[in-house]
């Protein structure tokens, strides 16, 4: 797979950045991002990335509106969406089960290990960074 690009969501500029340095440093992605859900949908359908890492509380929509809104349109829909949340505890029912969504990161996330967690919920195989 070439270098992917990911989309970074989340309406705290400290997490935005701090995911963006962890992506492009440690794993040598691409990463763009969004403030909220309504800009992550127009960068979706603009620059179409490899995947999405979206906040799941953001004040403008929240992350399962925004995902529904990506997959109502066939230009975004099949783009791969990981959640960002500080609410979800593993081994509880989540209420984004069942909806194709590829899976959750808590926050707060080891800023090193963050690439190949990504990697590993979209079974990407990627060349080491380097």
């Amino acid at each position: 797979m070439p270098t992917p690009t990911v989309l970074v969501v989340d309406d705290d500029e400290n997490i935005r950045d701090l995911t963006q340095l962890a992506l492009e440093s440690v794993s040598g992605w691409t990463v763009l991002t969004a403030d909220g859900g309504y800009a992550a949908i127009d960068m979706c359908r603009e620059h179409r990335p490899d995947a999405v890492l979206l906040d799941m509380m953001m004040p403008d929509i929240d992350g399962l509106t925004t995902f529904q809104q990506l997959q109502a349109d066939e230009r975004t829909r099949d783009i791969p969406v990981i959640l960002f949340t500080a609410k979800g505890r593993p081994g509880e029912r989540q209420p984004w089960e069942d909806t194709g969504i590829r899976g959750m990161i808590a926050k707060p996330y080891n800023p090193m290990t963050l690439g190949d967690r990504v990697s590993e919920l979209l079974h990407w195989s990627l060349p080491e960074a380097g």
